[in-house]
């Protein structure tokens, strides 16, 4: 017969300890708990504890209600701990962490006055393992593992530290903890002295809990599944009431039909929309409202009811009255303003005109967008603004087809149901930033709607019917035409707005930002006065742009500065008034952020003064030429694009054939090398001016006579010397004007644009028209006869003097300016 080995339970020595009594909680041996204790004697007990060594026992009381226990209200065995952790709380409380060691007997209470103190008798278990006690631990082992795998709320990792128990009274103690027992129940199990006893009671328990969870999770899928039917009843029952619906027993969708019904009947629409709404309203009669489609075909009805067919607003035809309006809110634009009182005219004699595709081309600032705004206000029609600015695709036009989820009209349609108007003023923005890709060009879907022969039917994908744009007065915008495609360029009439001069800035200025920005801060005409030579310095020194943004901010940028000296000072009534001049618009804004060109200091040889256009503005732009021993090389430096590269070569190539006439030798060229130079040569420059400025510094340079520093001049080249027009006449002009120049050579079929340059500047200004470069050379070098100017002029002199020369031109010099110059 096999030996089996037993536990017995020994009786230790007495030991006099605190008592603390626990409410609704057992501490097993091996456990860590923290407790919230609020007693008067339960504190005192932690204390005598921490006095006397740390060790307390702790006791469940039999009612956990019993504010005051006495030695009868609380169980006799109990867990002696130790104390880990005290903490003194500000309410008076203290949470103290205790760890269980042994159990503990109570013999008898000393006192339980102030404290509770007992006298204890340790329960020492002998361990002596046996095979049942074996065989109970490894049963508990694996029950224990169906009851986690059952229960979510204790960890799996649980499992793995009961699992390398081998004491079997501290397995019993382990996993009795985890166990949602009631307080009776582990009270006994702590009672159990014998660890054999305790883990068959303990099994049994365990056995219990297990089968209460099971019992829990089948209740769980059963309700799952009854949720489940339940939520199939409420479909069906939806179902069910779809169909009392269709069948008029419910009278919701029914009167909603009707609605639409009496609303197509108001509504005045073409006979081509009445037909297909009657149709889709027959449709949606037919359709289930919950289902999709009738989400669709309702929302395509309220869309084309939405739309206004025929809704206008009566146009104003008072030419004066909006001839007022434009000159109000805009300065200067004279050809605009003429063009959209010229439509005003003939739409007031004729009574209805195809709406006209205007197209205004510009630099950003220039006011194209608060023109169209005008126009609307001028005409007494609704205003709506569509920007087209990164639209790529041909559906943002046209519309989505309806088979599509979530389609939806065009930009055009969805923009006339906001404008609830149909002669509306239409800005397309932007048009010049459309792009493309593999889901179409959008640039071809606007070919109808900007064609006044075709929008009288523009046909969008979503509504599928015609739709008659030609009542709306269609206006575009653009920065460049480059990016516009020819057939849409085609469709439009193209206004330029070139930018502002310096004079319409000038006037701008005084006549609506200073008011504008006075308002925007705060300030008074009397408060503050910026005059007209601070704003040509902000305009020339603090801006460099087409329009007036720029020019705005900074003088809303002086304005708040002086509201800040205002608003600082205690007696602002009391300050004097503000005034704001060139010399003093340095302390409000800083440093000059650019420079403008100004004539030369003195006649130089070899350099000579251009006229260059760009966006902003027109631009002195100096031609550096300079002649070196050489072998004959041409170089061409100042970042210039091709077509100012190919102006150099020709202007070389016409001094190179009229070599004899200059007093050259026919090979002059192979002796020397030939340096032109355009300065600042960080910014780009291109364009077909610059011709006849660089033929004359390359004469001047060979032959050592001095430009004049009054003449400047633009236009372009060719190989025999005749001067070809230029463009950008005016702003070169005002930028001349600006330099203190005082003669300005230009080409004679350029003579036809002077019409548009200001009196004032031409006044100060003495404008030659010439026709070939022999007469530039006349005016600019001041020679009277070219044929005949060398005649008594010894060419070997001349080689010398270039050989001899040890001066160069100073190296090309940075600058801030950022806009890019073309010579035009």
């Amino acid at each position: 017969m096999a030996e089996f080995d037993r536990f017995e339970a020994k009786r230790g020595a007495l030991k006099q300890v605190p008592l603390l009594p626990l409410r609704d909680i057992i501490i097993f041996p091996y456990m860590v708990v923290p407790l919230f204790v609020g007693r008067e004697k339960s504190i005192n007990a932690l204390e005598e504890a921490m006095n006397a060594g740390k060790d307390i026992l702790l006791v469940a009381q039999v009612n956990a209600k019993t504010n005051d226990p006495r030695p009868d209200d609380i169980f006799k065995v109990g867990t002696l701990g130790t104390i880990i952790q005290l903490l003194r709380l500000p309410d008076g409380t203290v949470k103290v962490l205790v760890e269980g060691k042994k159990r503990a007997r109570v013999v008898r209470y000393l006192s339980f006055e102030h404290a509770f103190t007992v006298e204890v008798e340790e329960i020492v278990e002998d361990r002596v393992v046996s095979i049942e006690v074996e065989a109970l631990m490894r049963s508990l082992k694996a029950t224990f593992e169906t009851f986690i795998k059952l229960n979510k709320r204790i960890p799996p990792e649980m499992l793995t530290s009961v699992a390398i128990i081998d004491d079997p009274g501290r397995l019993a103690d382990t996993i009795v903890a985890h166990l949602n027992l009631k307080l009776p129940d582990k009270q006994n199990i702590l009672e159990i002295e014998s660890p054999r006893e305790r883990l068959e009671k303990l099994y049994g328990l365990l056995e219990a809990e297990i089968e209460i969870l099971q019992v829990e999770k089948r209740i769980r899928n059963r309700v799952k599944k009854q949720m489940e039917k339940t939520q199939k009843e409420y479909y069906l029952n939806e179902q069910m009431q779809a169909i009392q619906k269709e069948l008029g027993e419910r009278d919701d969708f029914k009167s909603e039909i009707q609605e639409l019904e009496e609303l197509v009947k108001k509504k005045k629409m073409t006979e081509e929309a009445t037909t297909k709404v009657k149709k889709e309203i027959k449709k949606l009669k037919m359709m289930s409202p919950m289902s999709a489609e009738a989400t669709v075909v309702r929302n395509y009805i309220d869309w084309v009811l939405s739309l206004p067919w025929h809704e206008m607003t009566e146009e104003k035809h008072d030419i004066k009255e909006a001839s007022r309006i434009l000159e109000e809110d805009h300065y200067g634009l004279k050809n605009v303003k003429e063009r959209i009182l010229e439509y005003l005219s003939v739409q007031k004699l004729v009574g209805k005109i195809k709406g006209p595709i205007l197209c205004f081309v510009g630099p950003p600032g220039v006011g194209k967008t608060s023109l169209a705004r005008s126009i609307a206000r001028s005409t007494n029609r609704k205003f709506v603004r569509q920007s087209l600015g990164g639209v790529r695709d041909e559906a943002e036009i046209r519309g989505h087809r309806r088979t599509y989820i979530g389609a939806l009209p065009g930009k055009v349609v969805q923009s006339m149901k906001k404008a609830g108007s149909n002669n509306p003023v239409f800005l397309l923005d932007e048009i010049d930033k459309m792009s493309m890709d593999f889901r179409g060009d959008p640039s071809a879907a606007l070919l109808e709607v900007l064609d006044p022969e075709q929008n009288n039917s523009f046909n969008d994908h979503y509504l599928d019917m015609d739709y008659d744009l030609s009542h709306v007065m269609f206006i575009t915008t653009a920065n460049t035409l480059q990016a516009i495609p020819l057939p849409l360029q085609d469709r439009m009439e193209i206004i330029r707005i070139p930018g502002y001069t310096e004079l319409e800035k000038l006037a701008i200025a005084n006549k609506y930002l200073i008011k504008k920005q006075m308002e925007a801060n705060g300030l008074k005409p009397e408060q503050i006065d910026i005059t007209e030579s601070a704003l040509k310095t902000i305009i020339r020194r603090y801006t460099k742009e087409a329009g007036v943004r720029n020019l705005e901010r900074e003088i809303a940028s002086v304005c708040r500065k002086v509201a800040r000296s205002i608003a600082e000072n205690v007696e602002p009534e009391k300050m004097k008034k503000v005034r704001v001049t060139s010399k003093s618009i340095a302390t409000y804004l800083g440093v000059p952020k650019y420079r403008y060109g100004v004539k030369e200091e003195k006649d130089e040889v070899g350099i000579t003064t251009g006229l260059a256009w760009t966006e902003v503005g027109g631009e002195l732009l100096s031609t550096e030429v300079t002649v070196m021993p050489g072998k004959g090389k041409l170089i061409i430096t100042g970042k210039l694009g091709d077509v100012m590269q190919e102006s150099a070569q020709a202007a070389m190539s016409y001094v190179r054939s009229r070599a004899l006439q200059f007093g050259l030798d026919r090979d002059f060229y192979q002796k020397v090398d030939i340096h032109i130079h355009v300065p600042e040569g960080a910014i780009p420059k291109d364009g077909p001016s610059a011709g006849i400025t660089m033929a004359t510094s390359i004469v001047s340079a060979l032959l050592r006579i001095p430009v004049k520093k009054e003449v400047a001049m633009t236009g372009e080249i060719t190989l025999r010397g005749k001067a070809l027009p230029i463009g950008g006449l005016k702003e070169k002009l005002l930028a001349a004007h600006r330099g203190m120049i005082k003669m300005v050579l230009i080409p004679k079929e350029n003579e036809k644009d002077l019409k548009e340059v200001p009196k004032s500047v031409l006044k100060d200004l003495t404008i030659q028209c010439v026709e070939h470069m022999d007469d530039v050379l006349k005016l600019a070098l001041d020679l009277k006869d070219v044929d005949q100017i060398f005649k008594n002029r010894d060419y070997n002199l001349v080689m010398e003097e270039i050989y001899t020369k040890k001066e160069t031109l100073p190296p090309p010099t940075l600058t801030e300016k950022p806009a890019d110059i073309v010579a035009h």
